[in-house]
């Protein structure tokens, strides 16, 4: 179990690293909210605890952005600030719980073991479209009707879980670069491409009826093929 432990003030930071590899996780720490959101991004971490105040960007933003590029790692928010609408406005920029300075090594260790359960339960996911179906634990795709399977790179991964939460909808290159790659920069749409191909390819390896449709000038459609 990998955690993110963003926290700029240094004795803290050193502390908490220390109690959470006591308890035997996996912990990287970092000092401010810029390099916790590219942290974040990076998707190899199962629990964030994020302070609230870190220079360059704050906890809350941190959270913000992270849940609007599709980051889904169960976040633990820590502030010295306890009035109600600063714990409201943790929960709703997409923290998971939410933990006021001074606290309890027990309550946080506590806190963070219900994260793992549910990070844990999260990661056991199947998804179903047509006659697909990913195990997002294994990053595997496979084609019920004929058993074939095949794994996926992390980009494809997340190209298909975005792609079967929206099937029937258009996608633009700009919503899928958004999604999948974090920002929105011209110079990345030549990677939707190239990843949609390698995509393309896989849904043929293992003989799906399901297909990934260009509509020029629009954008992608996860769609099943028609069949005479």
């Amino acid at each position: 179990m990998r955690i993110l432990l963003a926290e700029d003030e240094k004795r803290m930071a050193a502390a908490l690293a220390a109690l959470l590899k006591q308890e035997k996780y996996d912990v990287d720490y970092v000092a401010d909210g810029a390099s916790a959101l590219n942290a974040l991004e990076s998707g190899v971490y199962d629990i964030a605890i994020l302070d609230v105040m870190m220079p360059e960007m704050n906890g809350f933003e941190v959270a913000r952005r992270a849940r609007d590029q599709g980051v889904r790692t169960p976040i633990l928010m820590l502030t010295a600030k306890s009035q109600l609408d600063d714990k409201v406005e943790g929960l709703d920029s997409g923290a998971d719980d939410y933990l006021t300075k001074p606290f309890q090594t027990r309550e946080l260790l506590a806190r963070v073991r219900a994260l793992a359960r549910r990070s844990a339960d999260f990661q056991d996911v199947s998804l179903h479209f047509g006659d697909l179906s990913v195990d997002t634990s294994t990053a595997t795709l496979t084609c019920e009707s004929n058993a074939q399977s095949v794994r996926l790179s992390e980009k494809e991964l997340r190209i298909l879980e975005y792609m079967f939460s929206n099937h029937g909808r258009l996608m633009t290159r700009e919503q899928l670069a958004v999604k999948i790659w974090g920002f929105d920069n011209e110079a990345e749409y030549n990677n939707v491409e190239v990843y949609m191909s390698f995509t393309r390819k896989k849904l043929a390896f293992v003989g799906s009826k399901v297909e990934i449709k260009a509509v020029r000038g629009l954008g992608y459609e996860l769609r099943v093929k028609d069949v005479q």
